[in-house]
């Protein structure tokens, strides 16, 4: 009984850890997005040189998120899927700098692709995470409309109002579904403390 007790705790302990990890970096990604649309909505539309630096930016924040993340995952949890994600987004930033060179239609395209990708790596990653942690419906939520707001980002590529204002939408609502998650681990933290 005694061992079956511990190992209980154990699991709880190391799920409230992730909880607590994620929700930080949850509420961090929120606030890194905020900023980043008040700054393209501010300043990237007048000049040029912040709208490439915006550009640049914000595959480059998600290499960095994507580590941190990995971080709060347990030692023993595979981690394939945000190894994947960082790979993508290294790509992306590299991809983004050269399409920069030839206008915003084939950045879009970029960024549309890597929307299309890094989304179902999250639709992935909250499907898993559900079972261990619950709570994990608006990533869920956000990975499915990642995929399809970059559907339209390549669809739309070529249209004259796309560039960094289309981005700025779909940076908010990432910004709306990583609060939702850290609002919802919250919940999952407090039943799981609860429950021990």
């Amino acid at each position: 009984m005694t061992s079956t007790n511990q190992s209980n705790f154990s699991v709880s302990s190391q799920a409230v850890e992730t909880a607590r990890s994620l929700r930080k970096l949850y509420f961090l990604r929120a606030g890194f997005s905020i900023i980043w649309v008040i700054l393209a909505s501010v300043f990237a539309k007048s000049n040029t040189a912040i709208a490439t630096v915006l550009f640049v930016i914000y595959p480059v924040w998600d290499v960095i998120a994507t580590f941190f993340d990995i971080q709060a995952n347990p030692p023993a949890t595979d981690k394939t899927p945000q190894y994947t994600n960082a790979a993508i987004s290294i790509a992306t930033t590299v991809g983004v700098i050269l399409a920069l060179q030839k206008g915003i239609p084939q950045v879009m395209i970029v960024f549309g692709a890597w929307a299309i990708l890094t989304g179902l790596i999250q639709l992935i990653l909250g499907l898993r995470r559900r079972k261990q942690l619950g709570g994990q419906w608006p990533m869920i939520l956000s990975g499915g409309q990642s995929m399809l707001a970059g559907g339209t980002f390549i669809a739309m590529a070529h249209a004259p109002d796309q560039g960094i204002a289309t981005l700025a939408g779909y940076a908010a609502f990432g910004a709306f579904y990583f609060l939702l998650a850290a609002y919802r681990l919250s919940k999952t933290i407090k039943a799981t403390q609860l429950a021990d």
